[in-house]
């Protein structure tokens, strides 16, 4: 396998590989059809408006040299019928020779530089990833990995994961980038490895116990808070404080942030309000808004409609609508139908991501933090409020997107590119919500001056 970036610029023009990942696990994924041979490639347009933000390097931004200009519309497409001998392979990576002749792809015949970007790292290769717990408050153990703590000069990077899952999500990233630089993936509060340890509620009055369908046990749903659960609500708000004391205790240091789905809202969100703490902010796919609710104090009067928002316990009425609605979520069946859906290239192995997502369902208090995080007010910034106070604290923003999502397709991350012309868009294909995930090899992060 093989995959090609062609950068294209006004006054420049490079073709970039993407090598094969090498001992990659070569087993079937749950989710049908194997991977064949291909080549995509990728075309990178860039002008040369004002940069007055960062420097944009790609993967491991200390090996590399910088591919292209600040202001990027990038675009991924496969390109089945390349000319096979213009590829050649050098130490665990590939590169195209710059030859005449290639104008089905560039537009024109023209000569291109030689640009090396390095495969994913084998197993021998990748850097150790050790998982972690960090207590940020009593009863709230947060779960995060790390690699590369070794890289003490090197910069931070913090990643946030989406909705459903944690810091697995991001386990090729660690491996990778934790050779050169110091990496992070954390798990927001209530989700993944973050649930709470013991139940948030006293036990019913009446003494029985509420379990739902295919759990031995179900916490959250007493009819009283623990002491330590009394403002407890898995909100936006939650976690964009979750990561400030995170960053502030234990990175203890100004980070990049990289966020997809979810994380890409936190993240934006965090750095809109702690831009002193951020170096630059790389969206995955990034949904625009989160939370149905309206929050309290945007909206005293309208949030007056809606008594119960997210905390514990859980009301007579939405205990009876989780559920409904857990038995149909946790489903296996339903999980893996999910996962082909955001996944556009279904030879990705997803086994261990699927693996991962079940074990969580199977926590005792998944269905409860699910009920806290659907009825959680919205935070006190919407996403374009958050992107235009980055955008006034010169906050760097990069913009990467799978071109396949069906839930956050690509005009939404065009909308963002209009609104902050200087921020680089990546489209790729075939790449669907998830494409740190399906072709991780392309990870761009912004770099200051």
């Amino acid at each position: 396998m093989m995959e090609n970036i062609l950068c294209r610029a006004a006054k420049c023009c490079y073709v970039v590989n993407f090598g094969g990942v090498k001992g990659s696990n070569q087993q079937r994924s749950k989710l049908p059809t194997a991977r064949e041979k291909r080549f995509s490639s990728v075309v990178i347009e860039s002008s040369f408006a004002s940069s007055k933000y960062f420097h944009l390097y790609s993967l491991s931004l200390k090996r590399l040299r910088q591919i292209g200009p600040s202001t990027t519309v990038c675009s991924l497409n496969r390109n089945e019928s390349p000319n096979p001998s213009v590829v050649s392979e050098t130490h665990n990576s590939y590169v195209l020779d710059g030859e005449e002749g290639i104008s089905s792809t560039t537009g024109g015949s023209r000569s291109i530089p030689k640009v090396l970007i390095p495969s994913l790292p084998d197993e021998e290769h990748a850097a150790p990833i050790s998982s972690c717990f960090w207590e940020w408050r009593p009863k709230l153990n947060v779960h995060y990995e790390v690699s590369g703590s070794e890289n003490v000069n090197s910069p931070p990077i913090l990643f946030l994961p989406g909705f459903g899952v944690g810091s697995f999500h991001y386990e090729k990233q660690l491996e990778d980038l934790g050779r050169d630089y110091r990496t992070w993936a954390l798990d927001f509060l209530g989700q993944g490895m973050s649930l709470p340890r013991e139940d948030p509620t006293l036990r019913s009055k009446d003494g029985k116990e509420y379990i739902l369908m295919g759990q031995n046990e179900s916490w959250g749903f007493g009819d009283e808070s623990e002491t330590w659960a009394k403002e407890l609500v898995y909100s936006v708000d939650l976690w964009r404080d979750q990561v400030k004391y995170f960053i502030e205790e234990v990175i203890k240091e100004p980070v990049y942030l990289v966020g997809n789905s979810l994380g890409g809202f936190v993240a934006l969100y965090f750095a809109a309000s702690n831009p002193h703490l951020v170096k630059g902010v790389t969206l995955l796919n990034a949904t625009p808004f989160w939370g149905f609710l309206p929050n309290p104090e945007r909206s005293p009067r309208l949030s007056k409609l809606f008594p119960w928002a997210g905390t514990f316990p859980l009301p007579s009425g939405v205990r009876k609508l989780i559920e409904l609605l857990w038995e149909k979520i946790s489903d296996p069946t339903s999980i893996a139908e999910v996962l082909k859906q955001v996944y556009a290239d279904h030879s990705t192995d997803v086994d261990e991501l699927f693996s991962r997502i079940i074990q969580t369902t199977q926590h005792p208090a998944a269905a409860a933090s699910l009920a806290s995080i659907m009825f959680a007010p919205r935070g006190h910034l919407s996403f374009n409020e958050a992107l235009s106070k980055c955008k006034m604290n010169n906050v760097p923003i990069c913009l990467t997107y799978g071109k396949e999502d069906p839930w956050v397709m690509p005009i939404f991350g065009l909308r963002v590119k209009k609104q902050v012309p200087d921020a680089p868009y990546y489209e790729i294909s075939p790449a669907g919500h998830c494409p740190h995930d399906e072709v991780p090899e392309v990870n761009f992060l912004p770099q200051r001056k």
